[in-house]
């Protein structure tokens, strides 16, 4: 599989789909497949254009936004897919207040050569989102590019799909969020020392760190996991909360992996969720908590093997 460029332009004649792409899930999936497919057939580069930060960061900083994906995870996932180039534009206010046509003129032609645009029918853009995929077709005669609708239906599977996965993971219902992802859904983080308190209880735990604040943490709870530590997959159990028995306040994501006993402070991992085990409870007393942990692990041992 060849690895797409990540850059700021794409010199080559291209084909473009443009979006967000938060989470890159079955919806966004079809629309990229179709890109490449015609990328392909009439030999242009296929290019995926996109924005970070996402607009409502600039345009509304008090909004609390909580995305599907970083904007790391996020190139990662769209390098699965046969595409020729990504195109990560950094929106700012300046890049809000471009006139629609200096957008295309500037970014799709100048920038990134296109002469075919597959997009959505509801698609709006230049400054307050004013101009529709009409007027799109219009400027596409007077530059020499082609546009191609995205369906009614294509582009509500996609709004739906969004906005199911993040239902989905606030309810904890890893299964029905990550059959819309058509992947587990992940975390991806940074080993750092905790309080230690896993391995009183036995449990050692890798405590995950997660810099980005606007990413979604699916609702507290323990889950099935699985991570690739070196050439290896390694499952383990995660707990998300705040461990009431032990009266903590701040939340913490806390990994115990299944035989290994490596050191891993300092290392960044890929947390896998493949499936929501209970919700977070407070236990009377230590033993408590460590015998409901030893349950835990039976289950999610029982399945992993299924």
């Amino acid at each position: 599989m060849k690895s797409p460029s990540t850059q700021s332009q794409s010199p080559k004649a291209s084909v473009i789909t443009i979006g967000t792409f938060d989470g890159v899930h079955i919806g966004h999936q079809k629309i990229i497949k179709r890109l490449v497919k015609c990328g392909q057939n009439k030999q242009l580069n296929s290019t995926v254009l996109t924005f970070f930060p996402h607009p409502r960061m600039v345009l509304q900083p008090d909004f609390d936004i909580q995305l599907l994906s970083t904007i790391e995870e996020r190139k990662s996932l769209l390098s699965n897919f046969e595409l020729d180039t990504i195109v990560i534009k950094t929106f700012t206010k300046a890049f809000a207040n471009l006139s629609a046509y200096d957008y295309v003129k500037t970014i799709l032609v100048d920038e990134l050569n296109a002469k075919h645009i597959i997009i959505g029918y509801d698609h709006h853009f230049g400054k307050n989102r004013t101009a529709n995929i009409d007027d799109l077709k219009a400027y596409g005669l007077e530059f020499g590019f082609t546009v191609e609708e995205i369906s009614v239906q294509d582009i509500k599977d996609v709004a739906v799909s969004s906005t199911k996965i993040r239902k989905a993971l606030m309810e904890g219902d890893i299964a029905i969020a990550n059959s819309y992802l058509g992947y587990p859904y992940f975390l991806t983080g940074k080993v750092v020392k905790g309080k230690g308190i896993g391995k009183t209880l036995q449990f050692p735990t890798a405590n995950i760190d997660i810099k980005e604040p606007y990413k979604l943490i699916p609702k507290p709870g323990v889950y099935v996991v699985k991570s690739m530590i070196g050439e290896s997959n390694v499952y383990g159990m995660m707990n998300i909360g705040n461990n009431p028995t032990f009266n903590e306040k701040k939340q913490s994501i806390e990994v115990h992996f299944f035989n290994i006993h490596d050191n891993l402070y300092g290392q960044t991992l890929q947390i896998d969720i493949l499936h929501r085990l209970r919700d977070e409870h407070k236990f009377n007393s230590v033993n408590d908590l460590k015998a409901q942990l030893e349950k835990d692990k039976i289950y999610a041992l029982a399945f992993i093997a299924s």
